[in-house]
């Protein structure tokens, strides 16, 4: 099934294309939804549109979710893939590592000090 469960795959062109997206499936469920960006990347989008690279700033969202969700997915698999080959899921202690590991770096305790320049 493709990204966000839609059962559609979306090219990476789609939205940039100028071409109108469809394939929203008959009775598909949808919602209305407030999200916050910064405000360069409503310009962007913005741009986009009005160069006709994507049809609404709601297809060009639209279209970025699906991605994103795709590339999740992807390396959920891989992980997975690379857990079973390495011994199984994580351990507490091996998650609290890679959770600390991959934390940001402001709020990690210690950051950036004793570090060689």
């Amino acid at each position: 099934m493709g990204a966000g469960g839609c059962g559609r795959v979306w090219p990476a062109g789609d939205a940039l294309s100028g071409a109108p997206i469809h394939g929203m499936v008959f009775g598909m469920a949808t919602a209305k939804i407030t999200i916050t960006l910064e405000d360069d990347q409503v310009e962007a989008i913005r741009e986009y549109v009005a160069a006709g690279k994507a049809s609404s700033i709601s297809a060009f969202v639209k279209h970025a979710v699906g991605v994103a969700l795709f590339d999740a997915a992807g390396w959920r698999t891989m992980l997975d893939d690379a857990l079973h080959q390495t011994g199984g899921p994580l351990t507490n202690e091996e998650r609290v590592w890679a959770d600390e590991l991959l934390r940001d770096p402001v709020k990690r305790k210690g950051a950036g000090k004793n570090r060689a320049a």
